[in-house]
């Protein structure tokens, strides 16, 4: 008569939970890496930025109008305008260059073409793009060629990104009347360009002085 003896293989079912938990283990891991390279081919979407047409309460805003400006870091530049009165908005971001919704990184590389910026929602009523074009170089050194201060590189040039003909024609002539005046010792090398789509910057960078108890920078 055949007897079952100590060497004979046995089973329970924790030798076969243990089994089944390593494979389903095995093939979380697997569906985390093919995701994850997938999501690496995967192109990003552009995101390009522009103010809500609604306040908080989700009324129509009054008659606004917008202004870009580059002056060098724009966490400075952003507090100088958002400082103005008639201003309603500011926001930090990218734009001029050819790469879609950049980080900052990659703006920090030098070789997207984009220029830091502040985005300006202002009410025509009470601010002219007049007087922030005054604000614009009177708060930033308009004579240096693709730096600010410390900070160097296309990135942080000085730039006036328009949005209709009499913008731009208001920026030639605000040049026009400080190189006249000889209001600087060397040449203006503000550069005018027509405005090409912001990218909102990382939410870090946004108010990024008065997150941080300044009220103010030199820019």
């Amino acid at each position: 008569m055949f007897r079952m003896t100590d060497r004979t293989p046995s089973f329970s079912w924790g030798t076969i939970s243990g089994v089944a938990l390593f494979a389903l283990v095995f093939a979380a891991f697997w569906f985390a890496v093919s995701t994850g390279r997938a999501a690496e081919k995967e192109p990003r979407k552009a995101t390009a930025w522009t103010f809500a047409k609604v306040d908080s309460k989700g009324k129509p805003k009054v008659k606004t109008e917008t202004a870009m400006f580059g002056a060098g870091c724009f966490w400075g530049v952003e507090v100088t305008f958002r400082n103005v009165p008639g201003v309603v908005d500011a926001a930090v971001g990218y734009s001029g260059g050819k790469t879609e919704n950049p980080t900052y990184e990659e703006v920090c590389t030098d070789t997207t073409g984009h220029a830091e910026v502040v985005y300006v929602e202002y009410d025509p009523a009470k601010v002219s793009y007049t007087k922030l074009l005054g604000v614009f170089f009177e708060n930033h050194n308009p004579t240096q060629l693709n730096y600010q201060g410390p900070d160097h590189g296309t990135q942080y040039r000085s730039a006036i990104f328009t949005y209709s003909p009499e913008q731009e024609q208001d920026a030639k002539e605000a040049i026009e009347k400080l190189t006249a005046e000889k209001r600087y010792a060397k040449p203006i090398a503000t550069k005018i360009e027509p405005a090409k789509p912001f990218y909102k910057a990382e939410e870090y960078h946004q108010r990024y002085l008065e997150k941080r108890g300044l009220a103010s920078c030199h820019i």
